[in-house]
C-alpha cells in the first residue's frame, strides 16, 4: 500500500481542528515528510509515493482544512500549518526529517526550517517562493476570481470533488475565504523573507519555468537561504512536476537528500577533479 488513500490514517486535535496524518511505515529509513498544496491533499502526491517508499519512512500531513483535516476555529495561517505540522511530528516522535512541501507546503517547509522546534536535516520545495511581495502578487493574479470561478476551474475542480468527498466539515466558501486570507497574509505569520537567511540546511527548490513567479524572483532568492539549489523544470507551469515526470523528479530529489551535506562545489580545476573522482 505505498500510497496516501485516506483510509489508514488518524486524527490528532490541535488547536481547535482536527488534523489528519498518514503513515507509510518502512522502519529505520529516514523520514520524508509530504506538505500538500493549497485546496489539495496528500493524495496529490500518490503518482511518485511508490517511487520513495522503499527508500524512506513515509508521513503526509493534510494542511488545517485540507482533505480530511477539518479547518476549526483557528485563523488559517502559514505559521499555523507549521505549528500543525510540528505538532503530528512531535505526536510521532519523529528526529531528524526530511520535508517536501508543494506551493503551500513549500511555504511551510521554509518555516518549519526556520524553526527550533523541531529537527530537520533537507527541504524541498515546489513551486514555493519565500518573498514578502507574494501577498501582493498573490492579490493580483486573483484579483476578480469567485468562490464559483475556484469551484468550477479546472485548475482546482478535482481538488474540490476530493474535498466535498472526504472532508469530515465540508464548507467551500468558508474554506476559500481562509485560504485567500492566507495567501494575502502582509503579517509575520505568512510569508518568511529576510528571515530566510538564517536557513542553515540544504534546500532543494524546484520551479516550472513558466510559474506565475517569475524565475527572477527565485534567482534573487537563492541567496538568502544560503545551501540552496534551483531547479528549474521546462515545459511546466505552477503545476506539480511530479505528475509529468515522476521518475526524473523523484531521482533527482533522492539525489539530493542522500547527498552528503557537507560536500560543496568545486572552486578550482584540482578540485573539480577530486570532486569528479569521488562522484
Amino acid at each position: 500500500m505505498n500510497q496516501f488513500y485516506h483510509k489508514t490514517g488518524e486524527h490528532l486535535d490541535i488547536a481547535g481542528a482536527s488534523i489528519y496524518y498518514e503513515v507509510i511505515a518502512n522502519p529505520g529509513k529516514p523520514t520524508l515528510l509530504f506538505l500538500p498544496g493549497g485546496m489539495g491533499s496528500i493524495a496529490d502526491f500518490n503518482p511518485v509515493i511508490p517511487l520513495f517508499a522503499d527508500d524512506y519512512h513515509i508521513v503526509g500531513i493534510d494542511s488545517r482544512g485540507h482533505g480530511k483535516s477539518t479547518l476549526g476555529t483557528e485563523k488559517l495561517t502559514y505559521e499555523r500549518l507549521q505549528f500543525d505540522a510540528e505538532a503530528i511530528i512531535q505526536h510521532l516522535q519523529l528526529r531528524d526529517i526530511h520535508v517536501l512541501g508543494y506551493s503551500d507546503g513549500g511555504v511551510v517547509a521554509y518555516r518549519l526550517a526556520l524553526s527550533n522546534n523541531i529537527s530537520v536535516q533537507k527541504i524541498v520545495t515546489l513551486g514555493a517562493e519565500c518573498s514578502q511581495s507574494s501577498p501582493e502578487s498573490n492579490e493580483t493574479f486573483f484579483e476578480g476570481v469567485t468562490h464559483e470561478d475556484y469551484l468550477t476551474s479546472e485548475a482546482f475542480q478535482q481538488n474540490f470533488d476530493f474535498y466535498t468527498q472526504h472532508n469530515p466539515q465540508p464548507d467551500a466558501h468558508r474554506f476559500i475565504v481562509c485560504i485567500e486570507q492566507m495567501w494575502f497574509d502582509r503579517t509575520e505569520s505568512g510569508y518568511p523573507n529576510l528571515d530566510t537567511s538564517t536557513i542553515n540546511i540544504p534546500a532543494l527548490i524546484i520551479r516550472g519555468n513558466d510559474d506565475i513567479d517569475t524565475l527572477e524572483s527565485y534567482v534573487a532568492m537563492l541567496p538568502k537561504i544560503p545551501n540552496s539549489i534551483l531547479f528549474n523544470v521546462p515545459f511546466e507551469a505552477h503545476t506539480p512536476t511530479f505528475e509529468k515526470y515522476p521518475q526524473f523528479f523523484a531521482q533527482v530529489t533522492k539525489d539530493f537528500l542522500s547527498r552528503d551535506s557537507a560536500s560543496k562545489a568545486p572552486q578550482n580545476l584540482a578540485q573539480y577533479n577530486e570532486h569528479k573522482e569521488i562522484d
